[in-house]
């Protein structure tokens, strides 16, 4: 793939399966046991065996190891597995990898999964404890011994960039929130079922790192998601109606760190995303206006703005209007501030539902849905569509 041409990707596989375990604060079992659970849930949706799999992709950061899910959940050789670096930014390049084996033959069927106890367990937000020599550790040295030491704290610095630049004031990012907690209200898979929130409550909630609060913030999470993917053509033998992968790509930007890019020329938007924005839109042959739903990773607020901004939906610092408007159905399963997070992965799966039709806030006639992966990190992206 080129970042200045279109690819040959889409439209040669497809999400056949999804499947999940109960989104919690405290699982009372182990990180394999919720990936295990998982992948043998998306088997059944997908109306496949664990024999029929010959591929596993995950991610960098999980402690179960490919053979070892394949092992527990009965699956048998494998010819296709992988790893994804980058956290969350690692969500919608699992899919794309599945894809890339499928369509190269090197695959026919491709489990993707992530299974953490990030709450009960390590969590991300307690900021960092220790770090191994590495190029990567280096450039947190120059931010941690200033007190930058969470995730919320680095995107904190762009925040106050964004607001300033654009005359805005932490309020803006109040409708990112609102919308994700209406959402999650009606979703009973959703960890904040039945509790939405309105713009008061965002700004009564307490400063994490100013300009967050504390509704600025995902959750932390214990759970597991698994994705399914196969050939278009073996796809439509299946049960259920396949979400065709339209487009799928990754992005790193110029100056890229992993969440400190603080050295860029502009703190306002996200480049890495704008790679992939540019590849989607090539590839597939879509714009914003086609999308009918967006899933955009929201484990914090500013960077849902600056996404939409990044893909075109709207002008620099127009993107809390356009929320507030309601003008994309946007992160209908609640996201990651309201149903769970899972590293975006529970964000695929919503996006599959809305082109099923079954999403418990679905969108008539949602035909083409865009999922981002992790922001502020290298990341990736994906459109899925209905077939035909």
């Amino acid at each position: 793939m080129s970042v200045r041409g279109r690819d040959a990707l889409g439209g040669r596989a497809a999400v056949v399966g999804i499947g999940a375990t109960e989104f919690s604060k405290d699982s009372g079992r182990s990180e394999l046991s919720l990936a295990v659970e998982a992948v043998r849930a998306a088997l059944d949706d997908a109306g496949l065996a664990p024999a029929d799999v010959d591929g596993l992709v995950t991610f960098t950061m999980d402690t179960n190891p490919e053979i070892t899910v394949a092992q527990a959940s009965g699956i048998g050789e494998l010819s296709f597995f992988s790893r994804v670096h980058y956290g969350g930014g690692a969500a919608c390049a699992t899919v794309q990898q599945a894809a890339l084996a499928v369509a190269a033959g090197i695959a026919e069927v491709v489990v993707c999964y992530r299974a953490f106890n990030e709450r009960s367990g390590r969590r991300f937000g307690s900021g960092v404890q220790q770090r191994e020599p590495s190029a990567e550790g280096a450039a947190l040295g120059w931010h941690l011994p200033f007190g930058l030491l969470t995730p919320a704290s680095w995107v904190a610095m762009a925040a106050q960039r964004y607001l300033y630049a654009y005359g805005l004031t932490p309020d803006a990012f109040g409708h990112v929130a609102v919308t994700d907690r209406r959402h999650a209200a009606r979703n009973p898979a959703a960890y904040f079922h039945g509790k939405p929130i309105t713009l008061a409550d965002h700004a009564a909630s307490r400063w994490i790192v100013e300009p967050l609060r504390l509704l600025d913030c995902c959750q932390e999470t214990d759970g597991g998601q698994a994705i399914v993917v196969t050939s278009v053509e073996r796809a439509r033998d299946l049960p259920r109606p396949p979400a065709v992968i339209l487009a799928a790509a990754q992005g790193a930007g110029r100056k890229q760190e992993a969440m400190t890019s603080f050295y860029r020329d502009d703190l306002t938007g996200l480049p890495e995303m704008g790679v992939v924005a540019r590849q989607l839109w090539r590839t597939s042959g879509l714009a914003p206006s086609d999308i009918d739903v967006g899933i955009l990773y929201d484990h914090f607020t500013p960077f849902v703005l600056m996404q939409l901004e990044e893909f075109g939906f709207c002008g620099p610092g127009e993107a809390a209007g356009f929320v507030a408007a309601d003008a994309l159905p946007l992160n209908t399963h609640g996201g990651q501030l309201g149903e769970a997070y899972l590293h975006g992965m529970n964000g695929i799966a919503e996006a599959v539902r809305q082109i099923r039709g079954t999403s418990v806030n679905q969108v008539p006639g949602a035909a083409r849905t865009l999922v981002t992966a992790g922001t502020g990190v290298p990341t990736s992206g994906l459109i899925l569509g209905t077939d035909g």
